[in-house]
């Protein structure tokens, strides 16, 4: 077996740990996950790019923060669905994150069904939960979230499972019509990590 692919076919609970301890090794995600902590938003996680970019960087010997464009942050806050809302955790995001090599991303999943459409011409309900979003994700692959505890415990949360992610395999999730999204961030990953195998959108969701 290649080395990069060592934790394929592994059992779930090995994957989570290799997964933590890729994670821990990461000082930029560490400090990402302290940071979020810090904000205490409801509901809050750092999710999907930050994560299994990283993963794949470690697997293939690539520099840490090789292909990864940004850091994306959820939390789930229905209590005010304004955009002015979002904008004030934003920009407390900006303060507490300022320095970092990369910028972080932040949005509340309370307000996902409100501007969703427009963006991808695809009505949704409203989620319920920030953990909800990540079974709606393109790929099954990128639907991995990780949050860390005020006892410093990393809570992994993977709807899919870690299997896609350390197989190096990134796998389409239909719930939504969303293939143009699952084609175009596997072509991306594809050109920077050519290890990976992008399984095709199904053809017939019969």
């Amino acid at each position: 077996m290649s080395e990069h692919l060592r934790y394929a076919g592994a059992s779930p609970e090995r994957q989570r740990q290799a997964l933590e301890q890729i994670v821990r090794g990461q000082p930029m995600l560490m400090t990402v996950l302290a940071g979020l902590r810090e904000m205490a938003l409801p509901d809050g996680w750092v999710v999907a790019g930050a994560i299994y970019n990283a993963v794949w960087n470690h697997l293939t010997g690539r520099a840490a923060l090789t292909g990864i464009k940004d850091v994306d942050l959820i939390y789930f806050d229905g209590s005010d669905l304004s955009y002015e809302a979002e904008d004030r955790v934003i920009k407390a995001a900006e303060k507490v994150f300022a320095g970092l090599p990369l910028p972080v991303e932040v949005r509340n999943q309370a307000r996902v069904h409100l501007w969703f459409p427009q963006r991808f011409g695809i009505s949704v309900t409203p989620l319920t939960h920030s953990k909800e979003a990540l079974t709606r994700y393109a790929s099954r692959t990128h639907a991995v979230a990780v949050r860390l505890e005020p006892d410093d415990r990393l809570t992994i949360e993977a709807p899919f499972g870690l299997d896609d992610l350390f197989a190096l395999r990134i796998t389409p999730n239909p719930a939504l019509d969303n293939r143009a999204a699952h084609e175009a961030k596997g072509a991306r990953a594809k050109s920077v990590w050519p290890e990976i195998t992008v399984v095709p959108w199904p053809e017939s969701l019969d």
